[in-house]
């Protein structure tokens, strides 16, 4: 059970816009990424940066797993935070979408990075995020984000057998129930192909496995892995080069265990996929290295 992500202020949260008039407008090679792909809303936007091929238009910077300064933040950031809020009070996190012309932050806020890159930037992928399909998009994001991982997390925080466990979990399980279903006779979440729906659901997946899982009885796990549909979903797409190369099984469990408040359980023996198989060797962006 790790803690949960900071607060985000308002004034960096700004978008991408269609044009020019907007201030902050697609252009090649003017942007930079700031990731942690560790972390699942980092890894979420990485995949998606991946599936549109835009590896030498948007570049990215990769930092360490586990954050190198106080208050769970990365000293690398800093000054990116400091330039772009005087005194910025939080910590300096990831994910960060950077602007080279004028060396400040465009947003430091997950989901409207991840709306921006799939709706305004054009690589050579497919159509992530289509207008038609935006309102159910935001319906399964919405689904992960509070029926999976803070259902698996309050669960986890709770402890096994204390008031409240099993109502977290009946939560989770109701939520995979539904994506079993939808996969009942498609390939993908939504109808039409392969969308941010998809993103949001391999990552969920990802993090139940090899986060949430450590603070979980057995009989819950077992349970969990007997989504055979949603788990043979898991690791086809994990086989994607787009997607399994950013997967950082190390990394992951490097961020956990350096967070993590929770007490281990019966369920952290239960692995449901071996990652490790089904994950490419190559990586389709050529990420760079953080310097220094």
């Amino acid at each position: 059970m790790s803690t949960p992500p900071q607060t985000v202020v308002p004034s960096l949260r700004g978008r991408i816009g269609g044009d020019a008039r907007s201030g902050h407008y697609p252009v090649p090679h003017r942007y930079r990424l700031h990731l942690t792909r560790s972390c699942p809303q980092s890894l979420r936007i990485a995949v998606t940066h991946g599936l549109l091929g835009l590896g030498e238009t948007l570049p990215v910077t990769l930092l360490p797993a586990v954050p190198d300064g106080p208050q769970g933040e990365y000293a690398a950031l800093r000054p990116l935070y400091e330039a772009s809020s005087h005194q910025h009070p939080g910590p300096a996190a990831a994910p960060v979408l950077s602007d080279g012309w004028t060396g400040r932050i465009v947003s430091a806020h997950a989901p409207d990075i991840l709306r921006d890159l799939a709706g305004r930037f054009s690589g050579e992928g497919p159509e992530l995020y289509p207008a038609h399909a935006r309102d159910d998009i935001e319906e399964v994001a919405r689904l992960c984000e509070h029926e999976l991982h803070e259902a698996a997390q309050r669960a986890g925080r709770l402890g096994i057998g204390s008031s409240g466990y099993q109502d977290a979990l009946e939560t989770l399980f109701r939520a995979l129930d539904g994506l079993e279903r939808r996969l009942a006779d498609r390939d993908h979440v939504l109808d039409g192909g392969l969308t941010l729906a998809d993103v949001h659901v391999w990552v969920s997946l990802v993090q139940l496995d090899t986060v949430h899982r450590w603070h979980l009885d057995a009989t819950a796990v077992h349970r969990i892995a007997g989504y055979r549909r949603l788990w043979a979903y898991a690791r086809r797409l994990a086989a994607l080069p787009a997607i399994g190369s950013h997967l950082d099984l190390d990394g992951i469990a490097r961020r956990h265990h350096a967070r993590c408040r929770g007490q281990e359980a019966a369920g952290a023996a239960v692995q449901i996929v071996d990652w490790a198989a089904h994950v490419p060797m190559t990586s389709p962006s050529r990420p760079t290295q953080p310097t220094g």
